[in-house]
């Protein structure tokens, strides 16, 4: 299997880790030799129910009985996906009350700046640098990362970059700016939470200049910050909001929502103003929709913030610089790259899985199961500290 791993499937680096699956169940992957690794990663966030809850996995075999794809999206009523959007609806704040589902989270991202364009008649977007937003071309156009676009050019035009949480940058949103993109929380520049009432002050310049807000929370949403939208712990509410990774319960969705007003736009000048034939699927809305309620309806993201403090608390080494983040979305920074490469796979090894992030390669991603026990933490916390250690020798 692994020759033809490498041999036919189309690979994104050139070191895949290359561990062959047999079977998960709840915070535990399992090799075909039926080695055990505690997920500290959950598929990069995507997984916030763990490995084949049975809730979300009753809720597809189920789905699965009825039918599977039927018409493209937006045209006929289908069960999972109109109550999958009215559960998001009744859990955001107003205006956000309209939801478009899609296949994937930088899907999400490109109907959201088409969205704004098309809302606002202006075609300048402004977003972050080290901001990562997918990987197609709407979404790479606004990726904060020269060296990871530079190859794909020439990209969307008219696309200017700011720092994060750099306030007197915001002057760069006028009345020529459709938009600004942000994360939450920046993701791949290493789990930077926004200081300093910087998302209000964007808020702010957006509503005095007749720009619009989107915010990405494919990866902070679905309750890994302890709220269920990353945006909630900071005063401010997006014009439009993008999710993915998590909703899904381990099934691929993205979506973004909006205000009716704004959402009523891609119908008609032009009509079909966005379209695809498999938002929305039937089986991965009846996955979601299942995740979502979990997660609403338990008490899940109460005991984020605990676990969070369970990680810190256990999390301490001289080799340890700073762990950022909040909830369940961490980042353990070293002091460097080999020694967080090192870390990384010599955890893998002692089974543990843990992995990087896209442009900070001194941090170690920290993303498990929000349904991880607290014994599983201190577990992991230990290998992690083992390993550490080793290398500190």
């Amino acid at each position: 299997m692994t020759s033809d791993f490498f041999k036919y499937q189309a690979q994104t680096t050139t070191h895949p880790l290359a561990m062959e699956i047999s079977h998960a169940e709840g915070s535990y992957i399992y090799d075909t030799n039926q080695k055990k690794y505690l997920d500290f990663v959950a598929g990069v966030s995507a997984c916030p129910l763990g490995h084949n809850h049975p809730k979300v996995i009753n809720a597809i075999k189920e789905q699965l009985d009825k039918y599977l794809h039927v018409m493209v999206y937006g045209e006929y009523i289908q069960k999972p996906a109109t109550e999958l959007t009215k559960l998001l609806a009744q859990n955001l704040p107003k205006p956000l009350e309209k939801t478009y589902l899609t296949n994937s989270g930088t899907e999400a991202i490109e109907g959201a700046l088409k969205l704004a364009r098309r809302a606002t008649g202006r075609s300048e977007i402004i977003a972050a640098n080290k901001a990562y937003h997918g990987n197609t071309m709407g979404s790479l156009s606004v990726m904060g990362f020269e060296e990871r676009k530079q190859a794909f050019r020439p990209l969307i035009p008219n696309v200017r970059f700011i720092d994060f949480n750099n306030i007197s940058d915001l002057k760069k949103i006028t009345k020529k700016t459709a938009c600004i993109i942000l994360e939450t929380i920046q993701g791949g520049a290493g789990f930077i939470e926004p200081k300093n009432n910087y998302l209000e002050l964007v808020r702010k310049q957006c509503d005095d200049f007749g720009a619009l807000l989107i915010l990405d929370e494919i990866q902070p949403g679905i309750g890994r910050t302890g709220k269920l939208f990353g945006f909630e712990n900071y005063n401010c509410t997006p014009d439009i909001l993008v999710t993915g990774k998590g909703l899904g319960g381990g099934m691929p969705i993205g979506a973004f929502t909006a205000s009716s007003k704004l959402m009523d736009l891609l119908k008609d000048n032009p009509k079909l103003g966005h379209i695809t034939t498999f938002g929305g699927h039937p089986v991965i809305a009846a996955s979601a929709l299942a995740t979502l309620k979990e997660i609403t309806e338990s008490n899940l993201m109460y005991e984020v913030l605990k676990k969070e403090q369970l990680f810190r608390k256990h999390l301490i080494h001289p080799l340890i610089k700073d762990v950022r983040g909040i909830g369940l979305m961490l980042a353990l920074i070293t002091p460097s790259e080999t020694i967080t490469n090192s870390l990384i796979l010599k955890c893998q090894d002692l089974g543990l899985i843990l992995f990087w992030l896209l442009f900070e390669p001194k941090a170690v991603r920290i993303t498990p199961p929000l349904t991880i026990s607290n014994e599983e933490i201190i577990k992991g916390c230990e290998i992690i500290i083992s390993v550490l250690d080793e290398i500190n020798e």
